[in-house]
C-alpha cells in the first residue's frame, strides 16, 4: 500500500501516513476552506488501510498547532474509525502532542481521550 503524502500548506498540516511502517504522521494547522474535500481521502486510506488488519501496533502521531470546528469535527471521525478498528482487535495508539502553553489544544486532547475506549490516546506536552 503507498503512504498517503500530504505537503503542509498555509491551512492544511504535514499529513504522512505510511502503511510499511504503520506510524502516521499529522502535523501543522488546520483550517482547510472544505474540510469534507481535505479529510475525505484521507478517511479512505486509513478504512482500507485498516481493512488489510495491519500486523504491528498502529501508532497515529498528531501535532496540530490550530484546528477549526470542522476539522475537530474530522477528527472525531478519524477517531471513530480508529475506535472501530481497536474494538475489533488492532493495537491502536494516538499520541496527541500539543504545546505545554496551549490550554485549547490540551482541552482538546483530553476530550478526545474521553471517548476512546479501545484506543490507547495518550497526551503528551511538548
Amino acid at each position: 500500500m503507498q503512504p498517503f503524502v500530504c505537503a503542509p500548506t498555509r491551512s492544511t498540516p504535514e499529513v504522512h501516513f505510511d502503511a510499511a511502517s504503520h506510524r502516521h504522521r499529522m502535523k501543522g494547522e488546520c483550517y482547510p476552506e472544505n474540510a469534507a474535500a481535505f479529510f475525505g481521502p484521507l478517511f479512505t486510506w486509513v478504512k482500507a488501510y485498516l481493512a488489510a488488519k495491519p500486523a504491528g501496533p498502529v501508532v497515529f502521531d498528531l501535532e496540530l498547532v490550530y484546528f477549526n470546528s470542522s476539522s475537530s469535527k474530522a477528527l472525531l471521525d478519524l477517531f471513530e474509525i480508529l475506535e472501530r478498528a481497536a474494538a475489533s482487535g488492532t493495537n491502536i495508539t494516538v499520541n496527541w502532542r500539543y504545546d505545554k502553553d496551549n490550554d485549547i489544544a490540551c482541552e482538546c486532547g483530553e476530550e478526545f481521550a474521553e471517548d476512546a475506549k479501545a484506543l490507547i490516546f495518550t497526551l503528551l506536552a511538548l
